[in-house]
């Protein structure tokens, strides 16, 4: 199937279309754009900026990927957005250019971002995360792969949430959700595991044991957090992988991880 360009599209000079590229009618493909093999800009959708999607990619109506950074700090320069392959953004999405020149907001491949649904500067996404209506990241916020934000979640500036993690609807985070958990409320603490994400994901009963012997250390013994994670670097399983995640993520933490309730 050629590149198909609706009459009313405008797409800039400068712009790179992959092969059988849509871009829908009214819909706009700023300069320095560049739309991977088969990817479809809806009706009314916006494509801006120094701003790379992959193959495969759906923006629907109203979505606007690339435009400036809302942070009043930046200074100018040609800073930009990097979006893999097969990524959905629904109406009114938006994904924010990074701050600095030469700096990137960063989305891997198969996410799926619902209505309204707000990226800022700098946000690095993995991959096969799923956002929910009105969910939001602040600026700098890194989500693991396979992260599932419910409708309206926020998430503060620089705070992180691991691998197979879970922030409930309305969830407000203000630290760092550890892969594997469930964190919930305004602040969020971790409730849970996240043990329907993980069943749909095919993890295996000897991996759920060792998630919620982590889950009990970390969140139901009553230990400080320091103890916490001494106790599962000398856990007889902390060399397994799931250990292992949970360790590294703390460790890397700058924000604190969030409490358990």
């Amino acid at each position: 199937m050629p590149t198909r360009i609706h009459p009313t599209a405008v797409v800039e000079p400068g712009a790179e279309l992959g092969a059988e590229v849509e871009v829908g009618a009214f819909a706009f493909v700023g300069t320095g754009v560049r739309l991977g093999h088969g990817t479809r800009v809806h009706h009314h959708g916006s494509v801006e900026g120094n701003t790379v999607l992959g193959r495969a990619c759906e923006v629907f109506p109203y979505a606007c990927l690339g435009a400036k950074t809302q942070d009043l700090k930046f200074k100018g320069g040609n800073p930009g957005v990097r979006i893999g392959d097969r990524n959905v953004f629904r109406e009114y999405v938006t994904v924010h250019a990074a701050t600095n020149d030469g700096d990137f907001t960063r989305l891997g491949d198969d996410n799926t971002l619902l209505a309204y649904v707000h990226i800022a500067h700098d946000c690095v996404l993995g991959n096969g995360i799923v956002m929910s209506n009105c969910a939001m990241l602040a600026g700098h916020v890194t989500l693991e792969d396979h992260v599932l934000i419910g409708g309206y979640g926020g998430v503060h500036q620089f705070c992180r949430i691991g691998a197979y993690a879970m922030l409930a609807a309305t969830g407000k985070l203000v630290q760092d959700l550890p892969p594997f958990f469930i964190g919930d409320g305004s602040p969020a603490v971790v409730r849970a595991y996240n043990k329907v994400g993980l069943e749909r994901r095919g993890f295996t009963p000897a991996q759920f044991a060792r998630i919620r012997q982590i889950f009990r250390v970390l969140f139901r013994t009553g230990h400080t957090r320091a103890e916490a994670l001494e106790k599962l670097r000398s856990h007889p399983e902390a060399g397994s992988a799931e250990f292992q995640r949970v360790l590294t993520f703390a460790a890397q933490s700058t924000r604190g991880v969030v409490p358990g309730r």
